[in-house]
């Protein structure tokens, strides 16, 4: 039987779980955008609620290893996780950001592969919500960082899909310019979850 010296402190899980759980809120919203109708100021607003709440997470866990003596896992690590889920929740926000300043979804349509990609963040970003509290037991996490790096492919597909229509003449130059900015975000996000699994594989690694 394994021996750990390792606190079983509950409040660094429950940070990360709920920064995950903004990540899920801030698709979510994202999704929205899709519908006839939507009012896109008020999803932006909201947006800027929830990545003001995922800030307010990040300092208090950063308050709290601060003020821990031994913390459940290597401190590095837990900054590292707690920095990666807030920057998640800064290029979703730029994204929904974008759209509005820029009067993006005052088009006729927002290209499919823009849907495409808000989909599979959004399953990137629950699959990170259902993940965070299995990090105290680092148990049934290995499916978690396979499937999110499955979806980074996925999203780097779409992507490049996206770009083939932004450049096909279908939109004219300064829309281009606008909608390139949206899915360097867009694709800045998607990284950006793969590298939240990517390092909780690290941590799953050295705690094993």
């Amino acid at each position: 039987m394994k021996f750990s010296f390792r606190p079983t402190e509950g409040a660094f899980y429950e940070l990360f779980t709920r920064a995950a759980q903004n990540l899920v809120r801030g698709t979510e919203l994202l999704n929205e955008l899709a519908l006839p109708g939507v009012d896109v100021q008020s999803v932006s607003e909201r947006l800027t609620e929830v990545e003001h709440d995922s800030d307010q997470i990040t300092h208090e866990l950063f308050k709290k290893i601060n003020s821990t003596f031994i913390t459940p896992f290597d401190r590095e690590d837990i900054y590292r996780l707690g920095s990666l889920l807030d920057d998640v929740m800064d290029h979703l926000e730029a994204v929904g950001d974008l759209l509005y300043l820029y009067g993006l979804t005052e088009l006729p349509a927002l290209p499919r592969e823009l849907h495409e990609m808000v989909n599979v963040l959004d399953q990137q970003a629950k699959l990170t919500a259902e993940a965070m509290p299995r990090l105290k037991s680092m148990k049934d996490l290995e499916d978690y960082w396979i499937e999110c790096n499955r979806l980074e492919n996925e999203g780097d597909r779409i992507n490049r899909q996206l770009l083939v229509r932004l450049f096909s003449g279908e939109y004219d130059a300064l829309t281009v310019l606008k909608m390139k900015e949206v899915a360097d975000e867009l694709e800045a996000a998607c990284d950006a979850f793969e590298h939240v699994a990517n390092t909780v594989e690290t941590i799953a690694v050295k705690e094993s």
